[in-house]
C-alpha cells in the first residue's frame, strides 16, 4: 500500500488539468483533481473556447440572414428578429453539455474530484477545504486569468467594463462597443457584437492587430475587418475610465505619446491578455519560485525543480492555448508513469474565429528569415472553386519553406474553415513534410483546402489555378 492517498494529485480540470487526470487514471495510477467551481472544464469550457465558439456560430448565421448574404443565394428571409436571451440559452446548453461530458469521464474512468482549492503545505501535500490530502505526484495545471488594465476597473456585474466573461454575457447589443486590445479574444468577441447590430471600435497599443501572427497575415486581417466595420485606434494606449449612467467614457492617447482623446461608449470590453494562475498556491511553501513573467519553469518532461511536483498549461512558458496544455497533460501523466511523454513545442497551432477564420502554425516569415534563406508559397482563395462558390473570397494560405531542404516551417492561413484547414499543415510538419510533400498529395475536389496543396506548389512557382 502506499503512503499517499492518491499517486495523482491534479490541480485545476481545465483543458490541461481534466486530461491529465484523465490520462493518469488510464494509465492504472490511483487520481484525484482538485477544482473549486461548480463545473469542471476551466475557463476553456465554462467561459472561454467553448461559449464564444457558440456565440460566433449564431451570430454568423444571424449576419447571414439579416444583412442580405442568404437572399443572394436566392433564401429570402421576409422577417426576421434577434432573440438573444434563446441566443444566450444555446451557449449555456452548449457548456452544460460538456462540462457535464468531463464530469461522466472522471466517473467512468474512476478520477476523484476534489471540490475547492489546494494550497500547498509540502512537496507531497495540499490543505483543500481544511482538509489535508496528499500525493505522491502533483501536478499545477491552475491555467490563467484576465490581465488587469490599470485604471479601467471590470465589473462583469455592471455590464459597462467588462472582460471575456462579461462580454458572453451581456444581457442587449450594446450601441458602441469598445474593445481595448487587438488580440484574439478581442477580435472574436467584437465579432460577435459588431454582427448583432453593435458598433465596435478596436483600440491597440501597438501599430497592427493579431500581435505575434505573420505580418502579412496582421495586414491582410485588419483590411478584412475594417471592410466588415470595425474602427480601429492603432498605436493607442488607454489611460482611464469613467463609468456613468449611460455607459463609459473612455480616455487614450497615442502610445507614442501625444494629445489625450475621450471616447464614449456604452460596454467596454477589457481584452488586453491573460496571466497565468500562481497566487494562492502555496509555492513558498515548497520553495517553488516564479520567473518574471509569473509562469513556473519546468524541464522539458514538465517537472518542475521540486521532485514530485509538475506543471502545465498556462502557468508554464509557451501559448496560453487549450490545446497546447491537453497535449502536455497527456505528457505529463505518461511521463509520471514512467512512459515517454513529449509535445513539440515548435508545432502548435493557433486559430482565430472570426469570418474568416485565420490560423497559424510554425514559423512566420519573419522568424524564418531570420534563420535563414527561404521559399514562400502563396495562394489567394479567390482562386479556389470551393470557396469562390460559397461566396467566401477573402483570403490566402501561405507556405514558408526552408530554401536548401524544402522543409515546411510555417503554414499561414486566412479562409473561412482556416481552423479546420490548418490541421494538415500541422500534421505535415509533425512529419518533417517539404512543400513538394503537400503539392503531391491529392487532394479531394472541390474543397478549400485544395489550396494548401496549391501554396505548396507556388512554394517552387508552379501553382495550376493562378
Amino acid at each position: 500500500m502506499s503512503d499517499f492517498d492518491y499517486d495523482v494529485l491534479v490541480i485545476g480540470a481545465g483543458p490541461g488539468g481534466y486530461v491529465a487526470a484523465i490520462r493518469a487514471a488510464q494509465l492504472g495510477l490511483k487520481t484525484a483533481c482538485a477544482e473549486s467551481r461548480e463545473t469542471l472544464g476551466g475557463t476553456c469550457l465554462n467561459v472561454g473556447c467553448i461559449p464564444s465558439k457558440a456565440m460566433l456560430h449564431a451570430s454568423e448565421l444571424y449576419d447571414e440572414a439579416a444583412n442580405g448574404a442568404l437572399a443572394k443565394l436566392g433564401v429570402k428571409i421576409d422577417k426576421m428578429s434577434l432573440d438573444l436571451p434563446t441566443l444566450q440559452g444555446q451557449r449555456v446548453d452548449a457548456v452544460k453539455g460538456l462540462t457535464g461530458g468531463i464530469e461522466f469521464l472522471f466517473k467512468k474512468n474512476k478520477v476523484t474530484w476534489l471540490k475547492g482549492l489546494a494550497s500547498f503545505t509540502g512537496a507531497n501535500t495540499v490543505e483543500i477545504n481544511g482538509e489535508t490530502v496528499t500525493a505522491k505526484n502533483i501536478v499545477i495545471a491552475t491555467g490563467s486569468s484576465v490581465t488587469p488594465l490599470p485604471g479601467v476597473a471590470v465589473d462583469n456585474a455592471g455590464g459597462k467594463i467588462v472582460d471575456s466573461t462579461g462580454a458572453l454575457e451581456l444581457d442587449k447589443v450594446p450601441g458602441h462597443l469598445v474593445v481595448v486590445g487587438g488580440g484574439v479574444i478581442g477580435l472574436e468577441l467584437g465579432s460577435v457584437w459588431k454582427r448583432l447590430g453593435a458598433k465596435v471600435t478596436v483600440v491597440e497599443y501597438l501599430d497592427q492587430i493579431l500581435p505575434g501572427m505573420d505580418g502579412e497575415v496582421r495586414k491582410e486581417a485588419n483590411k478584412i475587418f475594417k471592410k466588415q466595420g470595425f474602427e480601429y485606434k492603432l498605436g493607442t494606449k488607454v489611460t482611464g475610465a469613467e463609468v456613468g449612467k449611460k455607459g463609459v467614457t473612455l480616455t487614450v492617447e497615442p502610445a507614442a505619446g501625444g494629445d489625450a482623446e475621450k471616447i464614449e461608449a456604452d460596454v467596454v470590453l477589457v481584452s488586453i491578455g491573460r496571466r497565468p494562475n500562481t497566487e494562492g498556491l502555496g509555492l513558498d511553501k515548497i520553495g517553488l519560485e516564479l520567473n518574471a513573467r509569473s509562469q513556473i519553469e519546468t524541464d522539458h518532461d514538465f517537472a518542475t525543480k521540486v521532485p514530485g511536483v509538475w506543471a502545465i498549461g498556462d502557468v508554464i512558458p509557451g501559448p496560453m492555448l487549450a490545446h497546447k496544455a491537453e497535449d502536455e497533460g497527456i505528457a505529463v501523466a505518461e511521463n509520471i508513469a514512467g512512459l515517454t511523454g513529449i509535445v513539440n513545442h515548435a508545432v502548435i497551432p493557433s486559430v482565430v474565429y472570426t469570418k474568416p477564420e485565420i490560423a497559424g502554425v510554425g514559423l512566420t516569415e519573419e522568424q524564418a528569415k531570420e534563420k535563414g534563406a527561404i521559399k514562400v508559397g502563396k495562394f489567394p482563395m479567390m482562386a479556389n472553386s470551393r470557396a469562390k462558390t460559397n461566396h467566401e473570397p477573402d483570403g490566402f494560405v501561405k507556405i514558408i519553406a526552408d530554401a536548401e531542404t524544402d522543409k515546411v516551417l510555417g503554414v499561414w492561413i486566412i479562409a473561412v474553415p482556416a481552423g479546420t484547414m490548418i490541421a494538415q499543415a500541422a500534421q505535415a510538419m509533425e512529419f518533417g513534410a517539404s512543400s513538394e510533400d503537400i503539392a503531391y498529395t491529392c487532394h479531394a475536389h472541390p474543397t478549400h483546402s485544395e489550396a494548401i496543396k496549391e501554396a505548396a506548389m507556388a512554394v517552387t512557382g508552379k501553382p495550376i489555378h493562378m
